[in-house]
């Protein structure tokens, strides 16, 4: 990966939240390197901080969030000094664009999604009407779903969770970012759905150009699509290994915060 350009770079991130009156550090010291054109698979259990990690990427932290300290930088930018909206208008979709875990909770069940799908051609493409319409169908036809001008006007009800999240596929990538984050893409679909949207997002990355990220803690998703994998356990980085490198026990013993030795200990 050496050889390859460095696309997001992060050291030494800090973030906390003030709850209840008591500061929580949920990010401690992280460093990390993203390639251009590779998949990243960040893994670890709930709470062990991967969402909140990319989310400092987007400028999503939740309202008591805040980042105390490193950086990250993208295209000569550190983003951790980003204060308003209008500030990270210019990375969102454009540059980093986000598929989340339930694509019900990112569609707007009043609009078609035809209509939301154009919206994100219109501000990131800068297309207008048809042609706006024409790259709407395009994108749609990429992300495997039938009959585009029949569906352009139906409304997320209308549609299965596996389409949903196709949809919402869709709408990334007609942003054309240089970075997609998948934050556990396939947790809320059926096991038979999910390595079809697996593949798809494969196929989206090769088509478009894209850096992808993987938030998740199934391991077989990191073995299916992820050049490389960072392990992460209570808000710290336990690791970043090459696939293949490490056996899917060693990085689950790692992802459960007991190393090699301790477990050899207890053998």
């Amino acid at each position: 990966m050496e050889d390859k350009k460095v696309v997001l770079s992060v050291k030494d991130l800090n973030v906390k939240f003030t709850l209840r009156g008591q500061i929580l550090h949920a990010i401690r010291g992280i460093s990390l390197d993203v390639y251009q054109g590779e998949s990243l698979a960040i893994v670890g259990e709930s709470g062990s901080g991967k969402s909140v990690f990319v989310k400092c990427a987007m400028g999503l932290l939740d309202a008591n969030g805040y980042i105390d300290g490193g950086s990250i930088l993208y295209n000569g930018m550190d983003l951790t000094k980003f204060q308003t909206d209008k500030d990270w208008l210019k990375i969102r979709g454009k540059e980093i664009a986000m598929v989340f875990q339930d694509p019900m909770t990112s569609l707007n069940p009043l609009k078609t999604i035809g209509k939301q799908i154009q919206e994100a051609v219109e501000l990131h493409q800068g297309l207008k009407g048809k042609d706006a319409y024409q790259a709407v169908l395009e994108v749609l036809s990429d992300v495997g779903i039938d009959d585009p001008e029949r569906r352009y006007k139906q409304y997320p009800h209308e549609f299965s969770g596996g389409m949903r999240q196709r949809v919402v596929i869709a709408i990334a990538v007609a942003c054309r970012p240089k970075i997609l984050i998948c934050d556990e893409p396939t947790t809320a679909l059926d096991v038979t759905i999910q390595a079809q949207i697996l593949e798809l997002i494969k196929a989206m990355q090769k088509k478009y150009d894209l850096t992808t990220i993987y938030i998740t803690h199934d391991l077989g998703v990191v073995a299916n699509v992820a050049d490389r994998i960072a392990v992460m356990y209570k808000g710290r980085m336990m690791g970043i290994y090459e696939n293949g490198s490490r056996s899917a026990a060693q990085i689950g013993l790692l992802m459960a915060g007991i190393s090699e030795e301790q477990e050899g200990a207890q053998a």
